[in-house]
């Protein structure tokens, strides 16, 4: 079996023993469709080369992850961490272009804190600085493109690339950011890929919050209240059991719907940026992987 269907048989199995995390598919009908998928051409870099464009976004989605510290984040007016994140790199690219290899592998925590208007301090801007040298060293002296097309047009063989050689990739049983790059490029314009539409969603934990809210998802009331009092929740049993029922459930309702799953992952995680659910806690786990 190759990477996805890894992921979707992991969650399976890991959603028919879950002791936390129920799923409720009869409230599939709760999930909406959404408009197209698409990229913010403020919030990311779209209007560069295609090595431009490629580069941004390995870049990004190898430090898109640290929810769990987002909270502390100093943060855009109107923005998430995310697109905080995102728009701080772009406009990094939009005024000093890209990072070479070389750049990529040299950087530091307090370099990464400066192009992103955050404390040099914070821990997340090691971990950002750490995700970035490794990216450099994969890339070793090829171009972003370069990388890309050794996948071969298959959005499948370039997470199954990522993970393997970049050790914050390698989430395994979800692989939320070694698939998230494919879909990225490919609503960028920068590639094409021919299995798009096997992407599993993204799991991380915004989907699950959305789904909890619909009442597609419940938890155990320990865990929900956890999660309701806005505290931590370690990596391990419960925070593994939330995403792959995430995951499983998607995996139905995109059937549902006839959607591909990347698609139903971005209805759910723009629903997400609505004030009802940025009114009830999500769960917050510190991990580099989401």
């Amino acid at each position: 079996m190759g990477l996805l269907d890894d992921v979707r048989a992991s969650c399976a199995e890991i959603a028919a023993g879950a002791g936390s995390v129920h799923m409720d598919l009869d409230r599939i009908g709760s999930v909406l469709p959404g408009p197209e998928p698409r990229l913010d051409p403020e919030r990311h870099f779209l209007e560069g080369s295609p090595e431009e464009v490629t580069s941004f976004f390995l870049c990004l989605d190898s430090i898109n992850f640290g929810s769990g510290w987002f909270p502390s984040l100093r943060k855009r007016q109107g923005c998430s961490g995310y697109n905080t994140i995102a728009w701080s790199l772009a406009d990094h690219w939009r005024s000093h272009g890209p990072w070479t290899p070389a750049e990529l592998r040299a950087l530091s925590g307090a370099e990464v804190a400066g192009v992103l208007s955050q404390d040099a301090g914070h821990e997340l801007m090691a971990l950002y600085a750490e995700a970035l040298n490794h990216l450099g060293a994969f890339r070793v002296e090829r171009s972003a493109v370069e990388v890309v097309s050794a996948a071969d047009g298959s959005a499948e063989r370039l997470a199954e690339q990522l993970a393997a050689g970049i050790p914050f990739f390698d989430d395994r049983g979800f692989y939320k950011r070694a698939q998230i790059v494919s879909s990225d490029l490919a609503l960028a314009g920068a590639a094409e890929f021919t299995d798009l539409d096997r992407l599993t969603i993204f799991a991380d934990n915004l989907v699950p919050h959305v789904l909890r809210v619909d009442g597609v998802l419940r938890y155990r009331p320990a865990l929900a209240n956890l999660i309701d009092r806005g505290e931590l929740l370690e990596p391990g049993h419960d925070e593994r059991e939330i995403r792959a029922c995430a995951l499983h459930a998607c995996e139905q309702i995109a059937a549902e719907l006839n959607v591909a799953p990347r698609t139903l992952d971005n209805w759910l995680w723009n629903r997400g940026q609505e004030p009802r659910y940025k009114a009830i806690p999500r769960h917050r786990t510190r991990t580099v992987y989401y």
